[in-house]
């Protein structure tokens, strides 16, 4: 690992397990834990800093100067490569979806803030970047710069998520994670055992996709994983009063934030899941918390 990987990744806080007491969850005779990804840094948290720990590694190791990715105005995974890119000191260039706002999102001005070269593309051009999935993948790209796809989403990624599942120190049955590229739930498919589970929560609508997308980006052949394609509530960053009243009475009671576009709609899906008897009595489940808090402020 390149050295200023090394000691960045040692400034970070601890990501723990916190047991969730609920009624619910004892009438169903279940046990829930979270993984509080969301403590290992106040803006590189969650599985933002595991999908994008490796392509870093590989990029400081080719000498790129300068990482180039893609995503929405509230995206967190370019937020986070803008922070990361400036204590790197390295150059960012983020591709924005869309027309530029006369007003920037927070997101955005953050990035900018950060030193990221924000460029802004229609929506049919955004598509098309999509098919550009490996590093040098990108037209045109220079010998000094790296390419990253949306949400960081290639197999240099699955290591990262590999490390969190080995930090995982109690028994359990399933692993739940929300889904956007699908990325994130093909390194916890790769690196759980066999005898337990991974359960994903796609966080958008006609989200059929992410199962080929999945099984594109194993390393083995898997059977233990799912993917519930019911809890988008009306599309990718779309809420119903539904979700945000379960937000908000899970972290009266927890303490624990969530955002309504991930972990939100999965921790919603789950107890929806846990009323309907999905879970067999004795079983332990453990939900990831992969941050990504700072897009609350498209909500406010």
């Amino acid at each position: 690992m390149h050295p200023e990987l090394v000691k960045l990744e040692q400034s970070f806080g601890l990501s723990v397990l916190t047991k969730i007491d609920d009624p619910l969850l004892d009438d169903y005779q279940v046990s829930l834990w979270i993984k509080r990804d969301d403590l290992l840094h106040p803006i590189i948290s969650g599985n933002k800093w595991r999908k994008l720990k490796y392509n870093l590694d590989h990029a400081l190791s080719l000498g790129a100067d300068t990482l180039i990715s893609m995503g929405g105005t509230y995206s967190n995974h370019l937020h986070a490569l803008a922070y990361t890119g400036k204590i790197l000191g390295l150059k960012t260039i983020g591709i924005i979806r869309g027309e530029k706002p006369a007003l920037l999102t927070p997101t955005l001005q953050d990035m900018q803030n950060w030193g990221m070269e924000l460029r802004f593309i229609s929506r049919t051009e955004f598509r098309h970047y999509r098919n550009y999935r490996d590093w040098q993948d990108l037209p045109d790209i220079k010998p000094n710069e790296f390419w990253l796809p949306e949400g960081g989403a290639n197999h240099l990624a699955l290591k990262g998520m590999a490390e969190l599942v080995n930090e995982i120190d109690i028994e359990y049955d399933t692993l739940c994670v929300a889904c956007g590229t699908g990325v994130t739930l093909a390194g916890l498919i790769d690196a759980v055992p066999g005898r337990q589970s991974a359960l994903g929560f796609a966080a958008l609508k006609h989200a059929d996709f992410l199962q080929p997308d999945v099984k594109s980006l194993l390393s083995k052949n898997s059977n233990n994983w799912e993917i519930i394609l019911d809890y988008h509530c009306g599309g990718f960053a779309n809420t119903s009063l539904e979700l945000t009243s379960f937000m908000h009475a899970f972290t009266q009671k927890t303490s624990i934030p969530l955002d309504p576009v991930y972990t939100g709609k999965m921790l919603y899906g789950l107890y929806d899941l846990i009323a309907k008897g999905y879970f067999k009595p004795g079983q332990r489940i453990i939900a990831l918390h992969t941050g990504g808090l700072q897009g609350n402020r498209g909500y406010a």
